[in-house]
């Protein structure tokens, strides 16, 4: 992908979601990486599950 392509999605990333730093032990991202593709989802799918479903089990 070249510059102009990178900018435009960089550009359009910022517009369209906010972002969060989520700090683990060294050798936790792997692991939990690895979780999250044996349950078919990415590393942000997976984290994003986790949050709407832990918010929607508060909401009850």
């Amino acid at each position: 992908m070249g510059k102009p392509q990178t900018a435009t999605k960089n550009k359009w990333n910022a517009k369209t979601y906010d972002q969060l730093r989520v700090n683990v032990k060294k050798g936790e991202r792997d692991k939990i990486k690895a979780y999250a593709e044996s349950k078919g989802l990415s590393l942000n799918a997976y984290i994003n599950k986790l949050i709407a479903d832990d918010m929607n089990k508060a909401g009850d």
